[in-house]
């Protein structure tokens, strides 16, 4: 390109061509990554809708799995093959018992970040059991959860709103108690291989009034993989209903690679 022409002084063009081709990738980079996100237990991919919402009005392509929860190596087989589905980087994003799903399926090398919305992320040998007793949670004291006599578990309806979702509307929470998606006890109790959080960045989200997960467990779990972490205080377990722009913005800093919002 020739500037001889034109009245900027050589340096300054020079430096808006360094803008250009150094700016433009990352920002292309920021727009292309693929966005999986992985519910948990009781629930289904429903739930996600206000974050979906965000994230593909900025750009994103957001897809949903919507697991078994028979066994965490059929929801971690049910995770991959939705990453096998994406044209390119992904990046993983899991609540709850997700975040134990995409502990492992974070392994997968599509992955490029993952994403824990007030989850959990056991270590290699260990499980959502054990490590819930370690830090027991107000779900864990309340007796509030069922198993059926073929060893599936839910949360008594009459306890769900208190206890998953005491922020949400109560219409919608009543919808959600009465709607569970039982899980199979065995999920809880199934013990960790591999974790992808050892090997690849992550992004961690606390919510300060989880009676699901103990906060102070989430911040353990952060603070041993070194996620990037944002907490907000008051949150119940449901922080991706309703708190959908905190948990898009920490979603898209995983994107782009940065600290957070």
């Amino acid at each position: 390109m020739r500037f001889r022409n034109l009245n900027f002084p050589l340096f300054v063009c020079t430096a808006i061509i360094s803008a250009i081709c150094c700016g433009l990738p990352h920002a292309a980079a920021a727009q292309t990554k693929e966005i999986v996100l992985v519910h948990g237990a009781w629930v289904d991919a429903s739930g996600w809708k206000p974050v979906y919402a965000i994230l593909e009005k900025d750009g994103y392509h957001v897809s949903m799995v919507q697991e078994p929860l028979i066994t965490l190596d059929g929801d971690v087989i049910a995770t991959r093959r939705v990453i096998d589905m994406q044209p390119g980087e992904v990046v993983l994003v899991g609540h709850s018992y997700g975040g134990s799903i995409i502990t492992e399926a974070g392994n997968d090398p599509k992955v490029a970040a993952l994403v824990y919305i007030c989850a959990h992320a056991p270590d290699a040998g260990e499980t959502q059991a054990e490590n819930g007793k370690r830090f027991p949670s107000v779900l864990s004291k309340a007796s509030a959860i069922e198993t059926t006599a073929d060893g599936f578990t839910f949360v008594n309806p009459a306890k769900f709103s208190n206890l998953f979702a005491s922020d949400v509307p109560i219409d919608q929470a009543q919808f959600e108690a009465n709607s569970q998606v039982l899980a199979a006890a065995q999920l809880f109790k199934t013990p960790i291989s591999n974790p992808a959080w050892k090997v690849k960045p992550s992004w961690a989200l606390i919510a300060t009034g989880d009676k699901v997960i103990s906060p102070d467990l989430e911040r353990f779990y952060a603070e041993r993989a070194h996620s990037h972490t944002v907490t907000i205080q008051g949150s119940s377990h449901s922080a991706y209903y309703t708190h959908p722009q905190e948990v898009a913005a920490l979603i898209e800093a995983a994107a782009k690679g940065t600290s957070g919002p």
